[in-house]
């Protein structure tokens, strides 16, 4: 067909149109999602875009033939919604739920794959760095600010702590790292749930916490084989591998008695998994590392 200035002008207004219609959908995936790709295709195949963290958590179609329409996902927020032009949503249909459930699946199982890629490369490198690493002497600052007297961490670079973590195999997963200052660090990629350290001692009762000095003090005070979980969220994890090592072992969950509540709540949502007690220190901010130096300071 002859190309005329009303072909053109007919020709423009569609990509003007078009282009309206894309912004309209992308700002839906704004305000639904949180996120949205820089462009959008409307080619009606599926698309998949990176969220704020660059993760390829969102998908979309986007279909300009006949009345504009498409729909979106993110998968990591369970967000599923049907758009068309005059903005209202629309439940997906059957084809479009298996659709996603089917992307959804692939991406949790590549996710899956490339954790576990990540938890054996970490678990090799702290393997390395504990079999170079020497005792750490008890003269460290962080060991004298928290009073505790025991060997066993070791000493990284820049003076800092290692701490070992342990699967139930007894294989060494991953590495805590504490600072003369007490600030705390994992090797990156490492696995730590239900994961944890152990000070080894009687076994009638065992004791279960989350840091390591707050361990090393309970130890000092009751000769119990301690535990540490490393943070308030991993306690009812480790308290289940234990439990599953020592099941004959009465299990007691020292929680932290935090501010926010967080470490009495995991405390005894690990208590009740085990069928164990759970014990926080009287006094609010203060864990058992607090609360017995202090006993022992004043005594």
């Amino acid at each position: 067909m002859k190309t005329t200035a009303a072909n053109r002008g007919i020709s423009n207004n569609k990509q003007h149109s078009n282009y309206i219609t894309i912004e309209l959908f992308k700002n839906a995936l704004s305000n639904e999602l949180g996120y949205a790709p820089e462009v959008i295709i409307g080619d009606s195949q599926l698309h998949r875009f990176k969220d704020k963290n660059g993760k390829l958590n969102g998908a979309y179609i986007m279909h300009l033939t006949g009345r504009p329409a498409g729909y979106f996902q993110c998968f990591k927020q369970g967000i599923k919604e049907n758009w068309k032009l005059d903005g209202h949503y629309m439940p997906l249909s059957n084809f479009q739920r298996i659709e996603f459930s089917i992307e959804a699946h692939r991406q949790a199982k590549q996710r899956q794959h490339e954790e576990m890629a990540k938890h054996k490369s970490a678990a090799q490198k702290a393997c390395y760095i504990w079999s170079q690493a020497a005792l750490a002497p008890i003269s460290h600052p962080y060991l004298v600010k928290k009073h505790i007297g025991i060997p066993g961490a070791r000493l990284g670079r820049d003076n800092t702590l290692i701490i070992p973590l342990y699967n139930t195999n007894r294989d060494i997963i991953n590495l805590q790292f504490i600072s003369e200052t007490g600030d705390k660090r994992f090797l990156s990629g490492g696995q730590k749930k239900g994961c944890f350290y152990i000070l080894e001692g009687v076994t009638d009762k065992i004791i279960i916490c989350e840091g390591f000095a707050t361990a090393a003090s309970l130890y000092e005070n009751s000769g119990y084989l301690t535990v540490v979980a490393f943070d308030a969220g991993n306690l009812k994890n480790v308290a289940i591998n234990i439990k599953s090592l020592y099941p004959a072992s009465k299990i007691v969950i020292a929680g932290d008695n935090d501010l926010s509540g967080i470490g009495q709540k995991k405390a005894l949502e690990a208590a009740l998994a085990v069928n164990g007690q759970y014990l926080v220190p009287a006094t609010v901010g203060h864990d058992w590392n607090d609360s017995l130096t202090v006993e022992v300071t004043h005594a």
